[in-house]
């Protein structure tokens, strides 16, 4: 008698970022990156502001929509545009409340993430792109 030999083919693992996540994970990378992004966007404005207002918020910006598309390529490829505006808003708000948080610790305005209340356009600019941001690399429409 011959003994019958079975070969099992695993199927590869689908790549992580093409995998929908437990929401626990989903919201633990969302604030994962958003430290990224805050730390980057908060060293910009401390750093250059002095230098250049204008080149502290572009340079903020540009540190936002780099790990925008970090989050989006590295963890979310299939997610549609309502999962990457819901990760912008908690960002925003993740934003609002550090700078209030820190702001009431230390006494006195801490405005490194959104940006100073003195240049009002630029601090809307940034408040859109903390919101907007993650949605801009999504290739879905729906999810």
């Amino acid at each position: 008698m011959t003994a019958r030999m079975m070969t099992t083919r695993a199927q590869p693992a689908a790549p992580f970022a093409e995998v929908r996540h437990h929401p626990i994970v989903t919201w633990g990378l969302v604030l994962l990156f958003w430290i990224a992004a805050a730390v980057l966007a908060a060293t910009c404005h401390t750093r250059l502001d002095g230098l250049s207002p204008s080149g502290g918020a572009v340079a903020a910006i540009a540190s936002i929509a780099g790990v925008a598309y970090a989050y989006t390529r590295l963890c979310a490829r299939c997610a549609g545009t309502a999962h990457a505006l819901s990760a912008g808003i908690v960002w925003l708000l993740l934003a609002i409340v550090t700078e209030i948080a820190i702001t009431s610790r230390t006494g006195h305005g801490w405005y490194s993430l959104i940006g100073t209340p003195d240049r009002p356009l630029l601090r809307n600019v940034v408040l859109f792109v903390w919101i907007f941001a993650p949605s801009v690399f999504t290739h879905r429409e729906i999810g």
